[in-house]
């Protein structure tokens, strides 16, 4: 039997994305790469354990599921979790961000200032700029500050965001007014904590670093992976764990087009090359909802 490949997830640097698997391998992503992978008849989709530890009883999780971990390893992970509030003392500078995802949608945050705009581009941030950076609990009070003060939320459910990028439109500049201006009405606040360095407003623009520029709408996106299913199209994009995929036939042989894949679906199986001759999907893919519409189950 052909060996078995799981994956680790997306990974973003300043090069781009890559596809990390277990046992250290990297798969580089550049564009009008073929993505080709398939689940093998009666596989299983098992948690993928907590802090580098593997699950003890190797429970299973749903296909649908993006964090691939049972109750009590998703448990032990956001123990130590600085984004769940569960670290007070880590002794790094943090920025604190403003970030657009498309019109009408912006959030705050923090990330570790070591890790660049590293956390941005795993978000699928379309634009962002960075607004201070300070001790790890000035920058928390500071996200808290923003949050209630310009009632700006810190967290957007990512279908949202891959929803919304498929219909972007715009000039950077249009990309960055809201940015912009946000950052002007956060500046102008008072009580920001004395040890937060407010920082200039710079925005940074990912249309490019994502392939987005003149790449074609995507259709749709994966729900899950199934025993038996594959997946097989020419990257055309990546944004945060997303990759768009262009392939030419679908599931039943009908046309294809752009689907979406979120490789946090990859995780917890174990995968296999597809046939040299597959182009298309024979897992669950739903087109996205337009203003109006009513969501449809099957794209092919």
């Amino acid at each position: 039997m052909a060996r078995t490949w799981k994956c680790s997830g997306l990974r973003w640097s300043s090069d781009g994305p890559v596809l990390v698997w277990d046992g250290g391998r990297r798969s580089e992503l550049s564009r009008g790469k073929r993505i080709a992978f398939a689940v093998p008849d009666g596989g299983a989709r098992t948690c993928v354990g907590a802090r580098g530890n593997p699950c003890p009883v190797r429970a299973p999780v749903p296909g649908r599921g993006t964090g691939a971990r049972c109750e009590e390893c998703a448990r032990l992970d956001r123990a130590h979790s600085v984004a769940a509030d569960t670290i007070a003392d880590d002794p790094r500078p943090y920025h604190v961000y403003v970030a657009w995802f498309g019109p009408g949608m912006v959030k705050v945050g923090i990330t570790a200032v070591e890790r660049g705009s590293a956390r941005l581009l795993e978000q699928g941030a379309v634009c962002f700029s960075w607004l201070g950076s300070g001790p790890l609990m000035a920058a928390r009070r500071t996200e808290e500050l923003l949050r209630a003060a310009l009632r700006v939320p810190d967290r957007i459910p990512y279908a949202e965001k891959r929803a919304v990028r498929s219909l972007l439109s715009g000039t950077e500049a249009e990309r960055a007014a809201e940015v912009r201006e946000l950052h002007a009405r956060a500046a102008a606040l008072t009580g920001w904590p004395e040890s937060l360095r407010p920082e200039p407003c710079r925005v940074t623009d990912h249309v490019a670093a994502f392939g987005l520029t003149g790449s074609p709408a995507a259709l749709g996106y994966v729900v899950e992976l199934v025993p038996g299913g594959t997946v097989s199209g020419e990257l055309v994009a990546a944004a945060g764990p997303d990759l768009h995929l262009s392939a030419g036939v679908g599931g039943d042989g009908g046309a294809g087009g752009v689907v979406v894949l979120d490789t946090r679906l990859m995780t917890g199986w174990e995968l296999l090359p597809a046939a040299p001759d597959d182009d298309g999907f024979t897992v669950p893919v739903r087109t996205f909802r337009r203003e109006g519409e009513r969501e449809q189950e099957g794209l092919f």
